[in-house]
């Protein structure tokens, strides 16, 4: 059965279910589907301020003892870790040790200062507890993106790129960091950083300080809503790719070694809009920010402002659906999971706050299939929601990883835990 074929079948069963892969709306005519999620040629979105844009925020009350996200069928959820500070984003060093960034930024406007350190967990006999637990790294400023390269450990504070030396095994970085590579602070915050396949050159995520750059600052700075790529000392930095409002988690897909991310969009243009995405990065291209959004549909609020650059905008790959705020990406290389798992995409959608009903607050699988996503995505681990009438939610997953032994590692930085999950038993492919 080809994708087309089955994305629709898929479609039309979740438009009888009202599942989360699509929306519907009524009109004074009848029904109408509102598709806001799955390939970008297959959308139907709504005209921009159709439904009310509102605001309702979620309040995490924690995890009740005993109580923990719910997995599919055949795979068991364990707590990995917990007493965490705001833990983010993830990154498993080649010994199968697994750093944590522990940074805050919501919060620090009520006094709260940023633990603003990475965390190292060692799980040497596998039995999903970590014997050891030590800080890795400390004195950062809002660290998110990690990475190794040879005997360099290279980390995204919110206002640079720094590196230090790395030693194999080693619990502990004493050393002086050096800034290679300053990056605007504030705004979006989440600076993740990759290397290329042959170790080279590193690519550094940056958002946006604004939702649609309401007063002109973003566009004065280049580097914002951006994919930079860099030497490995910092230097020869260029645009990748731009007009990303707010691109975060990066990965390399493992098929075509394409880089991926997930991006959040905008907000305040109602329910539906705009979906949030995931895509392929191609050297050189605008996706719209702020101006349009999935290809050339013109932003109201920027309208007649650049027609040129309008024009030159393509979409995103893969609709993710609207508010659900993607923070987490990993293309599945483990061999424990399933065969329909392999060489997808796990996301962690950390939740939304600007539409009348939740959505997100779980972490989703879209399939690939000869490096495209080859189906709906599906949601993998939820639970996470409390009581939806009182706006409370017991975490909200952000950073997810595999491990060495093919378990996914999902951080939680609202529950300050990491849940781990794990295949149970063989289930047959979905291909």
């Amino acid at each position: 059965m080809t994708f087309r074929i089955a994305f629709f079948a898929s479609l039309a069963v979740c438009l009888m279910m009202a599942c989360n892969s699509a929306s519907q709306t009524s009109e004074d005519s009848g029904a109408v589907a509102v598709v806001e999620a799955g390939p970008s040629e297959n959308l139907v979105l709504p005209e921009p301020f159709a439904t009310e844009s509102v605001r309702k925020r979620s309040v995490v009350v924690g995890w009740p003892e005993g109580h923990m996200p719910a997995a599919l069928p055949g795979f068991e959820v364990t707590l990995f870790a917990d007493d965490l500070d705001n833990p983010r984003q993830l990154y498993v060093l080649p010994n199968g040790d697994v750093l944590v960034a522990e940074s805050i930024r919501e919060r620090l406007e009520q006094g709260r200062v940023s633990a603003s350190r990475i965390t190292l967990l060692r799980d040497a006999d596998q039995d999903g507890k970590p014997e050891v637990r030590e800080v890795f790294l400390s004195g950062l400023n809002m660290p998110f993106g990690m990475q190794l390269v040879g005997g360099t450990f290279y980390v995204g504070n919110t206002d640079g790129l720094v590196r230090y030396p790395y030693q194999p095994g080693q619990r502990r970085i004493t050393a002086k960091g050096e800034k290679i590579l300053d990056l605007p602070a504030g705004g979006h915050y989440t600076r993740d950083v990759v290397a290329n396949a042959d170790g080279t050159r590193l690519f550094i995520s940056v958002g946006s300080g604004s939702n649609v750059d309401e007063d002109g600052e973003d566009a004065k700075d280049p580097r914002r809503a951006a994919i930079l790529e860099v030497n490995l000392d910092g230097s020869d930095m260029r645009v990748f790719a731009s007009g990303l409002r707010n691109p975060v988690g990066l990965a390399w897909e493992p098929v075509t070694n394409a880089l991926w991310t997930v991006v959040n969009e905008r907000d305040r243009l109602g329910d539906e809009l705009v979906p949030d995405f995931l895509t392929s990065v191609r050297d050189g291209s605008f996706y719209g920010w702020p101006y349009s959004y999935f290809g050339q549909n013109e932003e109201p609020r920027k309208k007649g402002e650049r027609p040129d650059l309008v024009a030159m905008a393509i979409p995103p790959d893969y609709a993710l659906g609207s508010h659900r705020a993607p923070l987490g990406l990993v293309f599945y290389e483990g061999a424990s999971f399933p065969e329909q798992y392999h060489g997808g995409a796990f996301v962690g959608l950390h939740g939304s706050w600007n539409r009348s009903e939740f959505v997100g607050y779980k972490v989703t699988f879209i399939p690939f299939e000869n490096g495209q996503p080859s189906g709906p995505m599906q949601d993998f681990l939820t639970g996470f929601i409390s009581n939806e009438e009182a706006s409370e939610v017991y975490g909200r997953p952000v950073g997810v990883a595999v491990m060495e032994d093919g378990s996914l590692l999902v951080a939680d930085d609202g529950g300050n835990k990491i849940w781990r999950v794990s295949a149970t038993q063989t289930l047959s492919s979905s291909r």
